[in-house]
């Protein structure tokens, strides 16, 4: 994990010469590219590091604009920005904060550690990591960018309608909606790549009761981000509809409704607050054990409670929404979760303390910005518990008591611990120490700071200072404590500052530090010093959550290959794939390495998003179709081939297969994870359908003929014949009956193509228009979405074909078929759905 061994190639060389011809090989697989094609790279030890830097640029340029609006507000009647200057800079703070820094931060750290936690080579889709990368550095840039152009959105980060819809007619929103949604594909391309990560990829013998509380943590997070991000998605698609073809789906006057867009945006939002804080928890769950010289107590408490935060999350959008006239049932059960979720908070927090009261308490900076950040995140939990009470809510509501209480908990919970990580990390990742000295000098600068510029905050919204604002009277007394706060925003900026100048100053002269630093138990301190970009020189056995501490000789064994895959025989990287609960050996599995065409795919996905911004339809078009055949050529060399035998020795006598298909496959579970998220974004649309009809009286309208039934049942039946047809495929494939094979693939196009035109024909020929009334508009959005994924489908059937006949499918291999049949599982039940509420509903409704 050193990137000191990745850049330093004499050092390199030197070793090279002590390693015995098994390690030689394990390395040369392993190496990473040097030069211009340093680039290529897709091993996690490269891609988590760029994802680590360029997500702290980020969130560099967002201080920025956070210290600017400080100068604005620093006095009343303040001219520093004008109204407009301040909306996008406000707009741009708070989205880059939370979509180009928060979430995206905790992903990079784990694509960068958890490999080396979970004691494998890599992640099980390295390529998709690197895509990932390319798509937020290039969705953040182009976002971000706006600002030095006059356009960026003004509407806030969280973009409520009408204002974004009607009075904002600038590209700004469609920049904010349609950037952060490619941004948006990174972050779901980074959950799925830790989920299967976390479920598949451990070592032997670590059972889900011995998995890092890391890990724990990140599965977790990567499930919520799996639910939490599509109905985002889906309400972006919903705006930007609106705003490019003037369908109303926020428009009152022709049946829309604006609070549509509040519960998307809020079932995504709140579960972002705990997104963020439980992977940063999760950096605590693995310091606080280190310095207490103890493992931690109340393990199983700690799981739970991090499972029953997630759970919980998703329960609480709509205290975000209590002034807006909802009825009084619903915004007691919302205020009642919203303080029930406080209890797994406590939990951890309970936990954490009774580790250090038991342990030997070592003292570092990495703990006193841990303490520092649990003291801060109680304190915004506190207020978090107030604002759950609705009558206080209403009071509170949209003053900067709101805006302290978020920052105690984000920067509390999430940006102290942080930095925390990186002092405890950084001697893995670079070989190096940070300074003691400096880390106290940036602790104690940014813990006064920020109190000093955010609890007045309490106090002057209290008094009445509304939030969103770029100004504010003399008259109605804050100057004074807005000017506080701005001082106090200053201070904590200085504090990053001495940690900035210590992460980044020359360290050339400074020893590199001993192995195992910290004196840690876990996995992800076996890297040598310096490191090899192996990762792990054999994949170990283990049979405790602290094996450098329990298990007797255990570096020694891995550190001489006594373990597993300490070759590399036929010169290729490869890691183990386990089984998800007792984490038994099923695989060798055999990563792709280095390549370009992750940077052309995330350039040509790019194209599409930016290109439509600007409304250039047919370059994005363009850019689309450049996009799919990347992946499709991605996809066809570097993903399920066929091994040139079936079985490989994996070490201590385990003789393990190189291709599996179906649950047991990565790929299977890549799939189903995938699915999982495209369903959520699609029941959102559904949940869009029928929030109309609840918000109206007469929905669908009186007088409107709908897509009738005629066509979506046929469109149902067909695609039912299709779906048998692909099962057929798969089952023929298996036999070897190629012609049978072929033919049931024949059919399948042919019915797919016939089931998406019926589902579109129906609102067609019933002129069912989407600009006239929100009714045609929502029919018209699912109908159209089926048919996509029609597409989709009809794209897959094709590509098993050509599998086949290129000799890269086989009825052993049939990876390809089985994959494509389980997303026709979705695919079926996505058009079911659709027919049951476009033609089935009308007639149950009326």
């Amino acid at each position: 994990m050193n990137t000191d061994a990745s850049s330093d190639a004499s050092g390199e060389a030197s070793d090279d010469d002590r390693l015995d011809v098994r390690a030689k090989r394990l390395l040369d697989a392993w190496r990473t590219p040097t030069g211009w094609r340093y680039w290529t790279a897709v091993n996690n030890s490269e891609v988590g590091l760029w994802y680590v830097v360029a997500s702290f640029t980020f969130f560099l340029f967002g201080g920025i604009l956070a210290l600017l609006m400080r100068i604005q507000l620093a006095l009343p009647d303040n001219d520093f920005l004008t109204a407009d200057q301040y909306n996008q800079v406000f707009t741009m703070h708070g989205s880059v904060m939370m979509f180009l820094f928060a979430v995206p931060i905790l992903e990079a750290i784990s694509i960068l550690l958890l490999p080396e936690m979970l004691g494998a080579r890599d992640l099980p889709f390295p390529r998709l990591s690197a895509y990932g990368f390319w798509c937020f550095v290039i969705g953040g840039v182009f976002v971000c960018g706006s600002i030095f152009f006059g356009v960026a959105p003004e509407g806030g980060w969280f973009m409520y309608p009408p204002m974004t819809t009607e009075y904002q007619t600038g590209v700004g929103v469609d920049i904010w909606l349609l950037g952060l949604s490619f941004i948006e594909v990174a972050s779901i391309a980074a959950a799925v790549e830790l989920i299967v990560g976390v479920m598949k990829c451990r070592p032997p013998g670590m059972q889900l009761n011995l998995i890092p509380l890391y890990a724990w943590y990140i599965l977790v997070v990567a499930v919520m981000i799996l639910f939490a991000f599509p109905p985002l998605i889906a309400g972006d698609l919903l705006m930007e509809l609106q705003r490019s073809l003037d369908w109303p789906f926020f428009d009152a006057s022709r049946g829309g409704d604006p609070l549509l867009w509040q519960h998307l945006f809020w079932i995504f939002g709140h579960p972002e607050v705990y997104i963020v804080f439980l992977p940063s928890i999760a950096l605590i769950a693995m310091i606080v054990p280190t310095f207490a010289r103890t493992p931690m107590v109340g393990y199983g408490w700690i799981v739970l409670a991090a499972v029953g935060t997630g759970f919980l999350s998703f329960g609480l959008w709509v205290h975000h929404m209590f002034t807006t006239g909802l009825p009084a049932i619903s915004i007691g059960i919302f205020s009642a979760a919203s303080q029930a979720v406080a209890i797994p908070t406590g939990i951890q927090l309970f936990c954490f303390i009774a580790t250090l009261l038991i342990g030997r308490v070592t003292k570092s900076v990495c703990l006193l910005f841990t303490l520092g950040g649990l003291a801060t995140f109680i304190i915004g939990g506190l207020t978090g518990v107030m604002v759950a009470v609705a009558p206080f809510d209403y009071q509170a509501h949209d003053t900067y008591f709101i805006v302290g209480h978020l920052h105690y908990v984000l920067i509390g919970g999430t940006i102290f611990p942080i930095v925390a990580g990186v002092y405890y990390y950084y001697p893995a990742v670079t070989g190096k120490q940070l300074s003691e000295k400096l880390g106290r000098y940036a602790f104690w600068l940014m813990l006064v700071g920020f109190n000093v510029s955010f609890f007045p905050m309490h106090l002057s919204g209290l008094l009445g200072m509304p939030r969103r604002v770029y100004t504010y009277p003399a008259e109605l007394g804050l100057g004074t404590l807005n000017l506080i706060s701005t001082v106090g925003a200053f201070v904590l900026a200085i504090g990053f500052i001495v940690f900035l100048y210590d992460v980044l100053r020359s360290k050339k002269n400074q020893p590199l530090v001993a192995r195992n630093l910290w004196n840690a138990g876990t996995l992800e301190w076996l890297g040598e010093v310096p490191d090899k970009p192996w990762g792990v020189r054999s994949i170990p056995i283990v049979e405790s959550r602290y094996p450098l501490w329990d298990q007797e000789d255990f570096v020694e064994d891995v550190d001489a290959g006594r373990f597993y895959l300490p070759d590399a025989e036929e010169g290729l990287r490869e890691t183990l794939v386990t089984s998800v609960v007792d984490a038994k050996p099923i695989q060798c599995l055999r990563v792709p390495g280095p390549t370009f065409l992750t940077h052309f795919a995330a350039i040509f996905t790019g194209g599409v998003f930016i290109l439509s911004t600007y409304h250039w339809y047919v370059a994005a078009t363009i850019s689309g179709v450049l996009a799919f055949i990347t992946i499709l050529v991605w996809l066809w060399t570097g993903t399920a081939p066929i091994p040139e035998k079936q079985e490989k020795d994996v070490g201590r006598g385990l003789t393990l297969p190189i291709y599996v298909s179906g649950s047991k496959a990565v790929g299977w579970w890549a799939m189903f994870i995938t699915m999982l998220g495209d369903m959520t974004a699609f029941i959102s649309l559904v949940f869009g359908y029928f929030f109309y009809w609840t918000a109206h009286d007469d929905f669908p309208p009186t007088g409107s003929s709908g897509p009738g039934w005629i066509w979506p049942s046929v469109a149902m039946l067909t695609m039912l014949l299709a779906y048998l047809a692909t099962l057929a495929a798969r089952r023929w494939n298996r036999q070897d009956h190629a012609v049978r094979f072929y033919g049931a693939i024949v059919c399948g196009v042919a019915l797919s193509i016939a089931g998406g035109l019926a589902v579109l024909y129906g609102p067609w020929t019933h002129q069912m228009d989407p600009t006239a009334h929100v009714y045609p508009a929502i029919v018209w959005v699912l109908a159209i979405w089926t048919a996509l994924h029609v597409v989709l489908g009809v794209v897959m059937h094709l590509y098993c074909a050509a599998r086949r006949a290129a000799g890269r499918m086989t009825a052993r291999c049939d990876a390809d078929i089985v994959n494509v049949t389980l997303y026709w599982h979705f695919l079926m039940l996505t058009t079911a759905i659709t027919c049951l509420v476009i033609a089935g509903f009308p007639m149950v409704a009326k």
